[in-house]
């Protein structure tokens, strides 16, 4: 604004304006916002440290930072995170594997008679824990009360489900347990469940029996694997009932031809298999 004095002086006056004060109004909401933000991470991070064992957390820094060697064809973890271990070198690293020529020291490992076990770390949360950890402690012989020897322990894989704990005998390259084509099982699967008859006596468990097979290499307009698996599963059920198992702790039985594959590979010797599951006992109730 200009105008002119009484003595002819001119006199500018200007007016400050300040712009933009509104937009810096509500900057303290960026830091308040970061503040909370900060604050349910400290308070989950307390949380899961209350709501985990000393080996899940110990599983967890080494999954960031691991202090075990990794191979290709293992899946590296441990406990919780262990994954499936399969003994074959036919699956996948994600799904675990085991012993393999291309690694000894991996086979050195597994091949003696060790199980893998997706048993609950707390054993309040799995009241069954127990029972399911002498089982597999006697299966892999680290209790010495096993007898089973360490070529046939290589048929053997265990592990814990909200079923019960499944306990894997499938073929190896070369070492079938039945003969093919046929529900004829070989020495090693006799001896395997002779053994095995002796830990299951161990508890009182009821028992579920269910058969496998690997896929063929051609679709044949005759396939039979749902009636060989089926044989395989009862002559398997009529073998333990021989070796002292009660005949009333079997609940199902059952032929899955090739419909559940354990091995990547469908035609793989490892999808030839029994798995004997330990049902979980029902609660009881008042």
């Amino acid at each position: 604004m200009c105008f002119v004095g009484a003595e002819g002086v001119t006199i500018i006056k200007r007016k400050k304006v300040i712009a933009g004060v509104g937009h810096h109004v509500g900057a303290w909401n960026v830091a308040y916002a970061d503040f909370v933000t900060a604050m349910m991470a400290f308070f989950l991070l307390m949380w899961l440290l209350n709501a985990t064992t000393e080996k899940q957390r110990k599983g967890i820094a080494d999954y960031f930072s691991p202090t075990i060697p990794v191979s290709k064809v293992s899946s590296g973890g441990n406990g919780a995170f262990s994954g499936e271990s399969v003994f074959t070198e036919e699956t996948q690293a994600h799904d675990g594997t085991g012993a393999t020529k291309k690694d000894p020291s991996i086979a050195n490992q597994t091949i003696t008679g060790d199980v893998v076990s997706g048993r609950a770390e707390n054993t309040e949360q799995d009241p069954q824990g127990n029972e399911f950890a002498s089982i597999e402690s006697a299966l892999s012989g680290t209790s010495g009360e096993s007898d089973l020897e360490n070529e046939l322990l290589q048929h053997i894989v265990t592990r814990v489900t909200d079923e019960g704990l499944i306990v894997e005998i499938f073929d190896l390259d070369n070492s079938p347990l039945f003969y093919a084509g046929t529900a004829d099982p070989s020495e090693k699967l006799i001896a395997l469940l002779k053994m095995m008859s002796k830990v299951f006596n161990l508890v009182e468990n009821g028992i579920a029996i269910s058969g496998h097979i690997s896929s063929l290499p051609l679709v044949v307009r005759n396939n039979n694997n749902w009636q060989i698996t089926s044989d395989r599963a009862q002559k398997t059920r009529l073998l333990l009932t021989e070796f002292g198992i009660s005949d009333s702790r079997f609940e199902r039985v059952t032929g899955l031809a090739d419909r559940s594959p354990a091995a990547s590979n469908l035609m793989a010797s490892r999808n030839r298999r029994i798995e004997l599951t330990l049902l979980r006992k029902k609660a009881e109730t008042n």
